[in-house]
């Protein structure tokens, strides 16, 4: 199952995904700008081998929910989204707020 919802916080619009797999979920927050995933986003491939691209990302790891990666401090975060203000520990509602 894949369920897309709109999700707004403080007057901004997100896109929350979530896509059940075989004994995990996928859970992504997304705007035109960037990104929360959770615990499957590689953000060293990101930082490393895809750093041309310039992904604005942070990765929090055990959520189970939208609702749990929205609260959770992010584990891990892309240089370029270190750039925007967004770093390690963050909550993931502050970090998104960041990307907008």
């Amino acid at each position: 199952m894949i369920s897309l919802q709109p999700l707004f916080i403080e007057g901004h619009t997100f896109l929350s995904i979530s896509v059940e797999l075989p004994k995990t979920n996928l859970l992504i927050i997304t705007n035109e700008i960037g990104y929360i995933m959770c615990g499957a986003l590689d953000v060293a491939l990101l930082n490393e081998k895809l750093k041309d691209r310039k992904v604005v990302a942070g990765r929090a790891v055990g959520v189970k929910t939208i609702e749990e990666l929205l609260e959770v401090p992010l584990e891990s975060v892309t240089y370029e989204a270190e750039n925007l203000g967004v770093h390690q520990g963050m909550i993931g509602k502050t970090a998104l707020l960041r990307m907008t």
